[in-house]
């Protein structure tokens, strides 16, 4: 087939498009938001083609993955038509849930597909049909050595999110653990905690790097309160990593026991934290038992063999 999608979220993508099609991503002048383009730093394969929108409505395309309700309105301008189409939601829903209607619900003739079951579970899609797709892992390989007795966390704008990314929680994993903080945004996080910086350090690495840095720490911490489910979660397991987590949204699906420790008690968690740090073969072996879970249940071949099924029946 050949899909129409956007590249709005470069680590999901990164996994769909290793599928058998060709994805045709809209470029614009600028790279904006809604011309992007390929990934500079994911490894993508050659069939992710650029396209600028003047050419699309001369492109063949079979089906559009739209992923934010404004997509629709530029499918109607720069195709002129619409082929079938699904509508892709990362996250769950916010504002007032679980009553919040999905845009989805309004777009005659589309398939919503969500990447959780629990996300299908809050959104409102009304008379929409709904499906699941979990989310699927580029394997990146066992990495974990553990060599730092510091936990790793992976969080952006963790200032601006505040409360829904758990930032108010790190000053208390803190003192079970110093802290490494990856993503963007996250400058300034020590002094707006008011953590001691060496407790609490911050970097923004390219992506190239990041499995490697985290895979050195010797445990994950996913403080996070509200979200579909976090890729990097399952990208520490992946790479052989223990992992502490709130339980909340999916993660009590993704992390089964002997995979880490998953609790809404911050006196189990922080405990946790200080047993992995205090034991590294039994951080090792945790990590093991966590890679093994999500290569089962988030590997990439049940990701887009589910894929495969889903856009046959929807270009059916």
């Amino acid at each position: 087939m050949r899909i129409l999608i956007w590249h709005v979220h470069g680590s999901w993508t990164t996994a769909f498009v290793q599928g058998p099609h060709t994805y045709l991503l809209p470029v614009t002048p600028d790279r904006g938001p809604d011309g992007l383009g390929r990934a500079r730093t994911w490894d993508w394969p050659d069939s992710v083609v650029e396209v600028p929108p003047e050419r699309l409505r001369d492109e063949e395309i079979d089906l559009v993955v739209l992923q934010r309700p404004h997509e629709l309105d530029l499918v109607d301008r720069w195709l002129g038509r619409r082929p079938p189409l699904v509508y892709l939601e990362h996250n769950a829903p916010g504002g007032d849930v679980p009553h919040t209607r999905h845009p989805a619900a309004d777009i005659p003739g589309a398939t919503l597909v969500h990447v959780t079951h629990f996300n299908r579970l809050m959104w409102d899609a009304g008379a929409t049909p709904t499906a699941v797709v979990e989310h699927g892992i580029v394997d990146p390989g066992h990495r974990w050595t553990g060599e730092l007795d510091r936990a790793a966390v992976v969080v952006n704008e963790p200032i601006r999110r505040g409360r829904t990314t758990g930032t108010d929680l790190l000053p208390v994993f803190s003192r079970a653990a110093p802290l490494d903080v990856f993503g963007m945004r996250t400058e300034g996080l020590a002094e707006h905690l008011g953590v001691d910086p060496a407790r609490c350090r911050t970097q923004d690495v390219p992506q190239s790097e990041l499995h490697t840095q985290l895979a050195r720490r010797r445990v994950y911490v996913h403080p996070v309160r509200w979200t579909s489910l976090g890729l990097s979660l399952l990208e520490a397991m992946h790479l052989g990593m223990p992992v502490v987590a709130l339980a909340t949204t999916e993660v009590t699906e993704a992390v089964p026991p002997g995979a880490g420790v998953v609790s809404n008690r911050i006196d189990v968690l922080t405990d946790a934290v200080r047993d992995f740090l205090a034991d590294p073969p039994h951080a090792r072996a945790v990590g093991e038992a966590a890679r093994a879970a999500a290569l089962a249940h988030y590997g990439l071949p049940r990701f887009l063999d589910d894929w495969e099924r889903l856009l046959k029946e929807v270009t059916r």
